[in-house]
Parts: C-alpha cells; structure tokens; sequence
C-alpha cells in the first residue's frame, strides 16, 4: 500500500520516546488514540505490508482509514496511559474500544468536613467538598495507598457518618487494622484530624519519611531472616513509591497549556457576549462549617491560566451564621472597593461559585460601587454560568472555555478550604494551650519553638515537658493534664 507524503515523512523523523499518538480519518476526525513506550516503534509498526496482511480485520480496517497522524512527547509511559484515557474520553475515537465504555481509573477520597473523615475508593471526581488523590494508574496501588493509610495513621474504615460507643460494639477495626478509636474517645477529634490530615499530606507526596519509614523495617525483616516479612514490605513500599509518583505526576499533567487557555478564554467571550476576551478573571468561592471560620478566597487567572500572585483571601467579619450570599457580598465588596481607592485596574470578568442569589449579592454590591463588571455564577450541578439578566449558558462538555472557567472554580475553592483548614487548626491550638493557667503568650512561643509544633508538645513525656525552658515540674504536670484531654 502506498502511503500518503505526508504520513511517510512523519514516519522518517518519530522520536523513539514514550508519549500518544492520534490517528486521523479521511474528514480529520480522530479515529484512534494509543500510548506507546517508544512512539517510533509502535507507530511504525502500524504502516509494514506484514501488518496489513497479519493483523486482525478491525486493526486492518483502521490502517486503511489513516490519512494522517500525530504524536504527543511524554515524559514517562505512564503519563501515556494517562493522557491516552484521557483523550479517549475527551475525542470518543471510533476504533478505540478498551477505554471507550468510560471506564475511569481509582482516586482516593476523603471529605474533610465531616467528622472523623474517612477515606475510599472511587472512580468520580464530582464538584462537591471532597479531597481527591490520583488517579492511580494501578488499582494495587490506589489500594496499597488506602490500605497503609488507613493502618498507619488509624483511620476509621466502618461506614456511619458519626460512629459512637453503639458503633464500636460490633466493631474491632482498633484490634486489627489499628484503627484509633475516635467513637469511644480514644483519641480527641483534633488528634483524629490531625491524622488525618498527615495522611492527606503523605498522599500529596509531602512526606516521603513514611516510605523510608517502611525501607528500614524491609532491611530489618531481612537482617533477621523474615524474608516472607521482608518481600510483603519491598512490595508495599513499591506500591507506595507508584502511587506517590503517579500522584505527583499528575499534578503536573493537569496544568492546561498557555495556547488552549488562550483559545478558552476567547471561546467564553464570545459565549457570554463580550466585546473582548476575558484576559483577567477573578472568582471567589466561601467556605465555612455551620457558619464557622467562615472565609472567602478570590484566584485569578490572566490569560485563562491561574495566577497565584493575585490571589487574595478574606476572612469574613460582619456576616453569623451560614449565609453564603452575604458572606459573598462582604468579600466582594472589600476586593473591589479597595481596587477604586487604589485606583487598580478592575478585572474583565468576575465568576462566583453559585447560583443565582450568590450572583445576585454580588451584583448588587458592584452596583451600589458604580462599578460596570461583567459577572456569572458557576452552579456546581451540571456545571452551568448563571447570569441574572439572561438565560443559563451551559458550555459543552469538551469546550475548552468550561476546562479554564471549572479549573478557575476548583482552585478557588481549593485555596478557600485551605484558609479555612489553617484558621481552624490554628484555633484549635490556641484553645488548647489558652487553658494551660499562669502560662503568658511568650511562654506559649517558647514552648512552641521548642517542640515545633503542638502535635509533638501533645506527645511530650512530663519528663519532655520539665526540660523545657522555664517550666518547671509543676507546670510541666498541668501542661501534660491540659493537653492530653485529662483536665476536665
């Protein structure tokens, strides 16, 4: 079979490195998706008489139907697996079959407002409070993940929402998955979450001292020939080394290029009707729990793509009790009220994470400041721009202007949840040692300072506590009372 010019010429200059490779038809559709470890090889392979005369009718079939291709450089064959699904979702190609049912690869979830988070296994990232971690191209490794977390932090697996005393009696999860016990006290919900919250970081890449942690009992198994010990331990700590990897990988695969955010941010100007492209978008998203540390953060994105120097975060002063839209209006207010007397340069587009009566106290606060700015809400349920003075606009799903918009969303409410988290740690904290008596605010620096952080002052043996610098046996007997829970 005599190929096209342009296909022979693509074939000659392949690199021989992992990435994906897109098939064209005769319309430019993309009829295929594939990954390969060495594009060179597989692509190739696809374009030999031997293929045409050997492969099975369908492979035959899409051979006949390429009029041109093109590949995508990767860093790693797993990142092609990746990014080969992801294209398979996105493009649909007709030839491709394995992918096409929409399967999806595990994340791990946690939701972090509720109490005594747990973690699980799903295959949805939806809109909503959770914490996501992956995907994971290896089901072993998302559950090797779930399985260690779980055992070295003591997190809960039973299924109530609030487990009690009732719970734990047909429970024994703390005998044999080392479960902390959080419904019968046995540890304080401020410990429970701070667990969880190291697991959430270790699931982050951020302490990689866990796996080192698992290396040392590998080597000491082994020392002590428990080798059946030894090789169960160098698998989970591959598995862990995997889903860490993958996790950080992703992080990185996820960042939309500079050229598609530009075509995304015209793509919405005109889907919204305004006079120009978006360059600068500001949205703000609130966060609270039961009208608790409420806070609210604003991300900004210039030219679609975010821009974490123009980030700004409010804590919300005026507003009790869950109201979301006053609590947007008082934040709005504030960034664009200070932005006139500044006399900064005011945004292209404003988005709200909401629904109508967000979008509405929004607007109503930029009118009584005279300001003219164009203004949506992003309603989370199927991902719609809600504007006041017109009908909802709901964007395509593969339309790159609903990748920057729901992108912008996400971190904004990412960097809320964030502020919210630090501010309610910080108050559990100080709750803790304000109950220490005869105790000033440079002794509770310097007891800070000394342990470097309040988890490890908590842990603190009295003997710890004692040698500490200016305390002294009774005090050091008080502290260990207050902060182990023991004070009543």
């Amino acid at each position: 079979m005599q190929w096209p010019e342009n296909i022979r010429t693509k074939l000659k200059n392949l690199p021989d490195a992992p990435g994906v490779y897109l098939m064209r038809g005769r319309e430019g559709a993309i009829i295929y998706v594939g990954k390969a470890a060495s594009l060179r090889k597989r692509v190739q392979s696809y374009f030999r008489e031997s293929t045409l005369r050997k492969a099975e009718p369908k492979v035959r079939g899409l051979i006949r139907s390429i009029t041109d291709f093109e590949v995508r450089v990767l860093k790693s064959e797993a990142e092609a697996l990746l990014t080969e699904g992801q294209l398979i979702k996105e493009y649909k190609p007709r030839y491709n079959t394995l992918l096409k049912d929409d399967k999806r690869f595990p994340l791990l979830r946690v939701y972090l407002n509720k109490p005594f988070p747990k973690f699980e296994l799903c295959r949805i990232r939806k809109s909503d409070a959770g914490t996501y971690f992956g995907p994971y191209t290896s089901g072993l490794a998302a559950r090797a993940a779930l399985e260690f977390v779980e055992k070295r932090f003591g997190i809960r697996r039973c299924r109530p929402t609030r487990p009690d005393s009732d719970t734990y009696k047909h429970c024994n999860n703390d005998i044999i998955r080392h479960c902390a016990a959080p419904c019968i006290g046995t540890v304080t919900p401020e410990d429970y979450l701070e667990r969880v919250e190291t697991a959430c970081a270790f699931l982050r890449g951020e302490r990689p001292e866990f796996i080192r942690e698992i290396r040392a009992q590998m080597k000491e198994a082994s020392a002590e020939q428990r080798f059946e010990d030894a090789a169960a331990l160098r698998d989970m700590m591959l598995l862990l080394h995997r889903a860490v990897k993958e996790r950080a990988l992703i992080r990185k695969t996820n960042k939309m290029k500079t050229s598609d955010a530009k075509a995304g941010i015209k793509e919405l100007g005109e889907a919204l009707g305004l006079k120009k492209p978006p360059r600068v978008m500001e949205c703000f998203d609130i966060s609270n729990i039961s009208g608790t540390y409420a806070v609210a953060s604003m991300v900004a994105a210039v030219d679609g793509v975010p821009t974490p120097q123009r980030y700004r975060r409010f804590r919300i002063k005026t507003v009790e009790g869950s109201d979301d839209p006053r609590m947007m209006a008082e934040a709005v207010k504030r960034r664009y009220s200070r932005l006139q007397k500044e006399g900064s340069k005011i945004p292209d587009l404003l988005i709200v994470d909401g629904g109508i009566t967000q979008l509405r106290a929004a607007r109503e606060v930029l009118n009584e400041l005279g300001i003219d700015l164009p203004s949506v809400g992003l309603a989370k349920q199927f991902e719609e721009l809600v504007r006041d003075d017109q009908p909802t606009l709901r964007l395509p799903k593969d339309s790159v202007a609903r990748a920057v918009v729901t992108g912008l969303r996400d971190e904004a409410h990412r960097f809320a949840i964030s502020y919210h988290r630090t501010l309610r740690n910080q108050r559990i904290r100080e709750s803790a040692l304000d109950q220490i008596p005869t105790i000033g605010k440079k002794t509770k620096e310097r007891l800070l300072n000394h342990f470097g952080s309040f988890a490890r002052l908590r842990k603190a043996s009295f003997e710890e506590l004692q040698a500490a610098p200016g305390i002294g046996p009774k005090t050091a007997k008080i502290i260990r009372e207050v902060v182990s829970g023991e004070l009543k």
